[in-house]
């Protein structure tokens, strides 16, 4: 009788989730993630089912890791504006590293949906948060008088995370932070 081989699936998923980044859902085969993990694939299905149960536990490793980061940035900033600038800048940052890898979430949305139900589930999930914290703190900036009231804090914070979907899908196509970087500035002129 054959033993599962153990492994750390934490591990796993970390180094899975940085090839489905480089290399999409579509062009990372089974045995790219075998040999990439170094488990055999009787492990990998008794850990995560198949393929696409291991591409959701990256998107959750995702969203436990670099989205909850860019939710600490904007904790972080001294004032609305300085928050969501270094939300953006940081986020085109991650973005153009390795050659213009974009955005995992952005990437899975431009991919696997609209057939893959329960990653736009995760992708959703994450977005809303993304705009419910950038909507709190664009709001608590209008009641300091930091920033306009001219627009809704929740229509702001959805400009913002659609401005920034865009600013990752050009990541791909221009992977220069310099050349993206002054776009975040035209951004910033809806909280005037």
């Amino acid at each position: 009788m054959a033993r599962t081989r153990e492994f750390d699936t934490e591990a796993a998923v970390s180094r899975a989730m940085e090839l489905f980044w480089t290399h999409g859902y579509e062009a990372t085969s089974v045995r790219d993630l075998t040999r990439h993990l170094g488990v055999g694939q009787g492990s990998l299905y008794a850990a995560f089912g198949d393929k696409d149960g291991l591409y959701r536990a990256t998107l959750e490793h995702y969203r436990s890791t670099f989205a909850e980061a860019a939710l600490r940035t904007l904790d972080e900033g001294a004032d609305a504006r300085s928050a969501v600038r270094a939300l953006l800048v940081e986020r085109i940052r991650i973005a153009v590293e390795h050659g213009g890898r974009g955005c995992l979430l952005v990437n899975a949305a431009t991919e696997r949906l609209p057939e893959d139900q329960p990653t736009r589930r995760i992708v959703r999930d994450v977005l809303d948060a993304n705009q419910e914290a950038l909507a709190d703190l664009l709001s608590a900036a209008a009641e300091r008088g930091e920033i306009s009231t001219r627009h809704a804090p929740h229509t702001l914070a959805a400009f913002l995370i659609t401005f920034l979907n865009g600013l990752l899908v050009s990541s791909k196509i221009t992977p220069d932070g310099r050349a993206l970087e002054p776009l975040v500035e035209v951004a910033l002129i809806a909280l005037d």
